[in-house]
Order: structure tokens, then C-alpha cells, then sequence
């Protein structure tokens, strides 16, 4: 009779160890080796391949976040459930619908901003090269006309000339 309650207690004992180890929420492996169960998150001189179960809404910068708490070592799970993170859910058909279709969006944004600073660029190589040529007139002294106000042919006298050699060149200026 006696080993009967021994047999009994030393597989209530077993029972408990199990549920003990099936309730604890994390296990890693100590610095002997020796895998530790908690509830409580490892310390933090655990490194994170030594970890290898972790809750599944805790994400791990959460977990780093509570042993180190500044009221003298007090842990608060509230802050953990506040930061909870889908790390092993994994995503919904929709969801990854969702996540694909802003990738795609994004992706659309950047081509267009690109196409529209390469037309920018293209434009400003047009019109820098046009203001080369202007340049490369005014200054050969050739005669150079153009209409005036009423429609009439007119040309540029000194001043204009150099009016606008001062102008193409600030303009010059700005394509380098």
C-alpha cells in the first residue's frame, strides 16, 4: 500500500512539473545549459539566441523592456500587452492583399517622381543648351533681330546686346 501512494504522489508530482512547464509563457537556456520556464520574461544577460520560446503577443523589444524597469525592479505586465506586436500570427489573405496592393502604390509614386525629375533634367539640358547657342550669337557681334511691339523688325542695339549677354550668363550660371 505504501508504494501505491508513493507511485501516486510521484506521478501527482510529474503531473504538476508538466503543467508547471506547460503554463510557463517562456523558456531559455541558462548559462549551464539548464532550460529555465517562466512567466517572467529571461534577465536580461540572457542573450536572444539562448531564448527559445517566447510569448506570442509579447514582441521582443517588449520583453527586453520590463526587467529593467526604473521602480527598483518591479515589473509591470501592463506596458508589455500595450506594445503587443503580431510577430508569429502570421497574415490574413487580406492583409497581405493590403500590404501588396501599398507596396504597389508606393512603388508607382517613386517610378512617377522619377520620370517627372528625369523630364525636369531633360527640360533643363534643353534650355541651358538653347541659352549656350543665344550666348555663343550675341557674342560673335553678328546683327541680331527681333519684332517690337507694333510687329516690325527691329534690331538690338548696344545695350540690349549687353543687357542680354548679362542675362543669358546668370542664366548660364544656374546649368553648371
Amino acid at each position: 500500500m505504501k508504494v501505491f501512494w508513493l507511485m501516486r504522489a510521484a506521478t501527482g508530482l510529474a503531473a504538476f512539473t508538466l503543467a508547471v512547464a506547460a503554463w510557463a509563457q517562456y523558456v531559455w537556456l541558462d548559462e549551464n545549459g539548464v532550460k529555465q520556464f517562466s512567466d517572467m520574461p529571461p534577465p536580461a544577460s540572457i542573450s536572444k539566441n539562448r531564448i527559445l520560446k517566447e510569448p506570442r503577443n509579447v514582441s521582443q523589444s517588449a520583453s527586453e523592456a520590463l526587467p529593467g524597469t526604473s521602480d527598483g525592479g518591479a515589473q509591470n505586465p501592463a506596458p508589455a500587452t500595450a506594445t503587443a506586436v503580431k510577430t508569429n500570427i502570421p497574415m490574413t489573405t487580406a492583409e497581405k492583399n493590403a500590404d501588396f496592393q501599398k507596396r504597389r502604390r508606393e512603388q508607382a509614386e517613386t517610378e512617377k517622381k522619377a520620370a517627372e525629375q528625369a523630364k525636369l533634367a531633360a527640360d533643363k539640358s534643353k534650355n541651358c543648351e538653347r541659352a549656350r547657342a543665344y550666348n555663343r550669337a550675341l557674342e560673335s557681334g553678328e546683327r541680331i533681330a527681333h519684332t517690337d511691339k507694333s510687329d516690325e523688325r527691329a534690331f538690338l542695339s548696344d545695350e540690349q546686346r549687353d543687357k542680354e549677354i548679362r542675362e543669358t550668363k546668370r542664366m548660364l550660371d544656374e546649368c553648371r
